[in-house]
């Protein structure tokens, strides 16, 4: 007997997509084929669906534990639902906004603590670089993180003890070194600090305080200028890399150039760098700011041509929520983060494929099997026997609006409220289990699980 069967759906896998039936026995994918006859627990007619894996959203911000610091930011029980109901049946989730980040072993464990019980879908973390982590990157690597992160750009509240600090050039350098000799990636935030941390400040005091200007302030160049100099350390190095939410088309090609030269390097962008544009931001609020910032319309199509060209490997959210009091206020001094967890796959599907032709093959290797592929996740990312039953089945013709309560996020706003969806998520099953169904909703059942490379 099995415990599923999935049939009539419309399915993709790595061959292209098919009308097929499929098989899940304890928690794996048995059997692909037409017209299965066979017994099973449970059976879900997926007739005019299309079954996708479920996406592995590659950067994904969890504050739990806040430390007394971020308490009441997204924690783990509110962030996986919400994963759960946009499709997401996995995320990678980085070490920044946790009170200690994760950058030791004692912090992972301090993490996986706070965390238990409450997954609804499974989690893989990062482990930070910063100045003061470079002796247990060893460590951390052996613990089973899938790779490291760090921010060449400003990043954490120095009055907070434990929280994540930005790498200098040295800790950059010396990290990458010993990142090299573990196998694993170095994730990296790439913006020059000195330059757009005082452009800030000037514009804040010389200009009106509006998120355009604010999106002045980050000129792409500085964007550029980090990646070069990160791929320059690449190149000294040997470490692998992976240029974190890549927001403009200089800096992908700046990534290309340097995959023809042999760097180990790729490019990862988000869902809101395709979808919104500057001169939006400010009608929608500090909801919409995040960093690198929003770019204009010639940007985004810039983007797109390069993701369809295959310059950019995998799609993720950069889901980093705050309280809502961090959102209001001026512009320049809004907390920089889209609470974006929960839309980032269906937006991007109705963008990319609705909208655009996207291939369902392409669709699913930028949001699931490139980034497992890249990072090494087994048995997950694509719809093949032996593979973890992690599926979205997706209506491409049901259209919704973003409602704030229809958001699991524990704080319910994000830029994404009021638009329109051309498609919606009618159902999210990890390992064979059902954690969302349009009908009953997300499940109490916290079948998720922390899960390493060891």
């Amino acid at each position: 007997m099995y415990d599923l069967l999935i049939k009539n759906g419309l399915v993709v896998t790595h061959m292209g997509e098919k009308k097929a039936d499929i098989l899940v026995k304890d928690g794996k994918i048995a059997a692909i084929g037409s017209k299965l006859d066979v017994e099973a627990n449970e059976v879900i007619d997926a007739t005019d669906l299309i079954v996708t894996p479920g996406m592995i959203d590659s950067h994904t911000h969890i504050t739990e534990p806040g430390g007394g610091y971020r308490d009441n930011w997204e924690g783990y029980l509110t962030g996986t639902k919400a994963a759960a109901k946009g499709g997401v049946t996995s995320f990678v989730e980085m070490p920044l906004n946790q009170v200690p980040c994760t950058q030791n072993k004692e912090a992972l464990e301090i993490k996986v603590n706070a965390g238990k019980d409450k997954l609804t879908v499974d989690v893989f973390s990062l482990a930070a670089l910063t100045p003061s982590s470079l002796d247990d990157i060893k460590e951390m690597a052996e613990e089973g993180v899938l790779g490291f992160k760090a921010f060449m750009a400003s990043c954490g509240d120095r009055s907070i003890d434990g929280d994540m600090e930005n790498v200098d050039d040295y800790s950059l350098w010396e990290g990458m070194r010993r990142i090299k000799d573990t196998s694993l990636s170095l994730h990296l935030h790439c913006e020059n600090p000195s330059i757009t941390d005082k452009l800030g400040k000037l514009y804040a005091k010389e200009r009106e305080n509006t998120l355009e200007n604010y999106v002045d302030s980050r000129p792409v160049f500085t964007e550029v200028e980090a990646v070069r100099r990160a791929i320059f350390f690449a190149k000294e190095t040997g470490c692998k890399l992976t240029i974190c939410h890549c927001s403009c088309p200089e800096v992908v090609d700046e990534i290309k150039k340097a995959r023809a030269e042999g760097v180990d390097i790729v490019a990862e962008s988000c869902t809101h760098y395709f979808y919104f544009t500057t001169d939006e931001l400010d009608s929608i609020g500090n909801s919409a700011k995040c960093s690198p910032p929003l770019r204009d319309k010639n940007n985004l199509e810039e983007m797109w041509k390069r993701l369809f060209a295959g310059d950019i490997l995998y799609i993720g959210s950069d889901h980093s929520p705050c309280t809502p009091d961090l959102k209001e206020g001026k512009a320049f001094s809004a907390w920089g983060g889209i609470s974006s967890l929960q839309n980032s796959y269906d937006i991007l599907f109705d963008e990319a494929v609705n909208k655009r032709n996207m291939s369902l093959s392409q669709f699913v290797d930028i949001t699931a099997t490139n980034v497992a592929r890249y990072l090494g996740l087994k048995n997950k990312g694509a719809i093949e026997v032996g593979f973890d039953a992690d599926f979205a089945l997706i209506d491409k013709n049901k259209s919704y609006t973003i409602t704030e309560d229809g958001l699991e996020y524990k704080n319910k706003f994000s830029a994404f409220v009021g638009r329109e969806v051309g498609c919606k998520i009618v159902r999210t099953i990890v390992r064979g289990e059902t954690v969302y169904s349009e009908e009953n909703g997300v499940t109490d059942k916290k079948i998720g699980k922390f899960l390493f490379k060891k």
